[in-house]
């Protein structure tokens, strides 16, 4: 008999414990969260299981679902949600509120106009005090923060021209032009960073 192996991602794997460090303190508070771009799924899992209050709603394309749900099967928990089918560049959202939304390594990978597109999406369902946060490499004054990030960027702009390492200070500037401040920016391992904006 062959035993199908789940769809795996060292970097889940990698940084699944430093982001955690970030989001616990942050959502002891929250009831429901979206993910955007669940990815594998390993997150998801991860997560919601280290805190059980939380309803966690995982998203994403449907091409990208079967991974997620293949992780979900082994969940053992309540609190963890099948994937919605979420384009975030569609004006139409499949969920109308959520207390906090967290995305992780989205921003790099689609496009710039997809990015504006999240931000006003997740400004429309957050409410007031309700916090975004954001999971990634960023530039800093247009500036890489390491080498091995300009050679990561290059590598992403050969993939697709769309993608590339976005800037903080830009996504800061268009998050607040939207009712979203960027509260804190938090430095974690390989050169990555947690983005927490918070909902005026």
């Amino acid at each position: 008999m062959v035993t199908l192996q789940k769809p795996f991602s060292q970097a889940c794997e990698n940084n699944k414990q430093p982001i955690l460090s970030v989001l616990a303190p942050r959502l002891a508070t929250c009831r429901h969260l979206l993910e955007i771009g669940s990815g594998t799924g390993q997150h998801a899992v991860h997560f919601a299981s280290a805190m059980p209050h939380l309803v966690w709603q995982t998203s994403d394309l449907p091409q990208n679902h079967d991974a997620i749900e293949q992780w979900l099967e082994d969940y053992p928990g309540t609190n963890l949600r099948a994937p919605l089918a979420l384009d975030v560049t569609h004006p139409e959202w499949p969920i109308e509120e959520t207390d906090a939304v967290f995305t992780a390594n989205t921003f790099h990978i689609i496009s710039w106009e997809a990015v504006l597109s999240l931000l006003e999406g997740v400004a429309r369902l957050l409410p007031p005090g309700g916090q975004l946060i954001v999971y990634g490499p960023f530039n800093e004054e247009g500036a890489f923060t390491s080498d091995s990030n300009a050679a990561f960027d290059q590598s992403l702009r050969q993939q697709a021209p769309h993608r590339g390492i976005r800037n903080r200070q830009t996504v800061a500037a268009e998050a607040q032009d939207r009712g979203l401040m960027l509260n804190t920016t938090l430095e974690l391992p390989a050169n990555n960073r947690c983005l927490v904006f918070v909902r005026q």
